[in-house]
């Protein structure tokens, strides 16, 4: 698998990546204003579930986050 992308179009057009540590074709983004707030309602319950997972293990296996302009077509 390329990415794991939990992402959709937002008001805002960013999302909140969270990079693999150890394989960088991986990562977890979420949909997030420019300040990098996820709106947790919005998100689907998988997506959630991986939102609260991404969270609890930055510095393990995934990076700190960065919010970066979302690929929207």
């Amino acid at each position: 698998m390329d990415a794991v992308s939990m992402t959709c179009q937002h008001k805002g057009h960013y999302e909140l990546r969270f990079r693999s540590l150890c394989n960088a074709r991986r990562a977890f983004a979420f949909p997030c204003d420019e300040a990098g707030r996820v709106d947790i309602d919005a998100l689907s319950d998988r997506a959630r579930n991986n939102y609260f997972y991404a969270r609890t293990v930055v510095g393990r296996e995934l990076s700190m986050p960065d919010v970066e302009p979302s690929v929207v077509e």
